[in-house]
């Protein structure tokens, strides 16, 4: 086989890789579970910026044992006291992270509330691509950032489009 048939061979193959995992995605998007998820902005300290949104999302948290650290625990000792892994599921509309279960899963990160209710953080931000020529609105007092998520068989929670949420009504944000 001549050189440049090898590489249209080749060229023909990566083609046919991206565009089935294209397909897979598209398929997951109509056919999986979605839901809106209250997310925490997360800012990684990556050399490469981009125009990206990396948000950890904020789950309520059953049947987990929550580690009390001491005075003197410093905050990467209570972030590896705490993280565990945890099934996802989604019951009512929302998307809980349990400590026992089956399907998917991830590691998250525990954290107790003033009054006593544990909440979980996923360990692996999702990654928000948008426009270059989106506006990103400041948050105001009252308002929380929530990103809608399709929910995979397996891996993490896939995001699709974020939205603020004010007196209980969800907006989704134009990012186009």
């Amino acid at each position: 086989m001549s050189g440049p048939r090898k590489g249209l061979l080749l060229a023909a193959i990566q083609i046919a890789l991206v565009l089935s995992l294209g397909g897979k995605l598209l398929y997951d998007r109509k056919t999986r579970p979605r839901v809106w998820v209250l997310c925490g902005a997360y800012d990684p300290e990556l050399p490469i910026r981009g125009r990206y949104l990396s948000e950890r999302l904020q789950l309520p948290a059953e049947g987990f044992t929550y580690a009390q650290p001491n005075q003197r625990a410093i905050e990467w000792n209570q972030w590896n006291m705490n993280t565990q892994w945890a099934y996802l599921e989604i019951r009512d509309g929302q998307l809980i992270a349990k400590a026992q279960g089956d399907g998917p899963g991830e590691s998250v990160f525990l954290r107790k509330n003033g009054d006593g209710t544990i909440v979980a953080f996923s360990q692996e931000p999702v990654l928000l691509f948008i426009s270059d020529r989106a506006e990103l609105p400041q948050l105001k007092p009252g308002e929380a950032l929530w990103v809608e998520v399709t929910v995979p068989t397996q891996g993490p929670p896939r995001p699709i489009r974020l939205a603020i949420k004010k007196d209980g009504v969800l907006t989704p944000l134009k990012l186009d």
